[in-house]
Parts: C-alpha cells; structure tokens; sequence
C-alpha cells in the first residue's frame, strides 16, 4: 500500500491518496484542495501515477476535509463519497461553517454511503475497518487497515494533541471515550496518520501525549 500526504488550505489540512503499487484504482481521504494550485497538484499526481479515484473516504466532513470535494466530483463523475450519516449535517451546512470562517464554499456532494462501526472499505487489496470516533465531530470515524498496521485518524487523534471540541458537532468527553475505548487498544506498532500535522504511533499517543489521562 502506497500513501501520498499532501497539506491544503487555510487550515494545513492533510489529504491522502491511498492505492497499491501498479494499481489504477485509489481512494482519497479527506479531500481539503482549495486553491486552483492545490487542485493542480492533486490532479497532476493522480495522472502521473495512472490513477483514478473510486472513493472519497471522509473521517467527518468539517469544511477544511471537504473543500475539493466538488471540484473532484466534477473531474471523476463516478466518485462515491462515504461518511458517517450523522455527518450528512456538516455538508447541509457547509456554506455557513464557511460564512463563519470568511471562506468562499459552495455545499459538498451529498454523502453517496453512510459508513458503520465494523465496516470494511477495500482500497485495492487492502480492507479497511471502520472505527466510529465521535467526539470532535458527531459522525467522526478513523479508517484501520489490520495488515498494513495504519489508521487515518482525522481529527480524534494528533502527534501530542486531540482534536477540538468546541466546532460543529463536537463534545469533549465523547472525544476522550473514543480515543480512549476505540484508539489506545489498537496494537503499539500502528501508525496513525492525522488530518493534521504529522504522522505518530499509537504507542508515542499512549505514552507521551498529554491530553490522554
């Protein structure tokens, strides 16, 4: 499995691609391209390396993980985009998250399949599982991929930190019951891939971030 970290817009958002090594088929997760040369980049990677996204896999759908969704709607018309159905309500109001943070933002495709606790999404020839993680948003989840020993967090989870609480749909104790019940039991040797910053492990969060009691 092959991922490619790009950081877009106001908020230094991570998007990833996720493919396998050959493969045409990639899923994108948390597409936060905003600027035309953001989508550049995106676009210009995807043909150098052959590929053709199948999936926008959402860990929630704040505006700064949904920005490019439109524009990659409009370049691959078979695109799915899965979420969390109680994330339905970020897009719905997407354009007034974007009001208040003086951002231009037209409303997201709707939500094309709503993700469960347990589920599991192929990305090429890998699975990943489904792991609902409300807290910073209410439909929040991270995506887990067993045999490769990687979790996209979003943003329930950062190198030293834990996302907020205080936006769209968040609650702080649910936060802590997620990583806590959902996250810390996952093996040591997991990395975690975060919708902002840098990449961790799960054994650097339980031992060194200050936020996990």
């Amino acid at each position: 499995m092959i991922i490619k970290r790009f950081t877009f817009n106001f908020f230094q958002e991570n998007t990833y691609v996720v493919y396998d090594e050959g493969g045409t088929d990639c899923a994108i997760i948390d597409p936060g391209c905003y600027f035309p040369e953001e989508e550049r980049t995106l676009i210009q990677f995807l043909t150098n390396n052959h590929l053709i996204p199948s999936k926008v896999l959402y860990t929630h759908c704040h505006l700064d993980h949904a920005f490019g969704a439109n524009f990659l709607a409009g370049e691959f018309p078979s695109l799915k985009f899965y979420a969390h159905e109680k994330e339905q309500a970020n897009i719905n109001n997407a354009e007034e998250q974007g009001r208040l943070f003086g951002v231009s933002l037209q409303k997201p495709p709707s939500i094309s399949h709503y993700v469960f606790e347990g589920e599991t999404i192929a990305i090429g020839d890998n699975s990943f599982t489904v792991i609902e993680t409300p807290g910073h948003s209410a439909g929040g989840v991270c995506y887990f991929c067993k045999n490769e020993k990687t979790l996209f967090s979003g943003d329930t989870l950062f190198a030293g930190s834990i996302g907020r609480s205080d936006l769209f749909g968040g609650n702080g104790q649910m936060l802590l019951d997620s990583i806590r019940t959902k996250l810390m039991t996952l093996p040591d040797d997991v990395t975690v891939y975060t919708g902002h910053g840098y990449p961790t492990t799960i054994a650097e969060e339980k031992h060194g971030n200050p936020f996990i009691p």
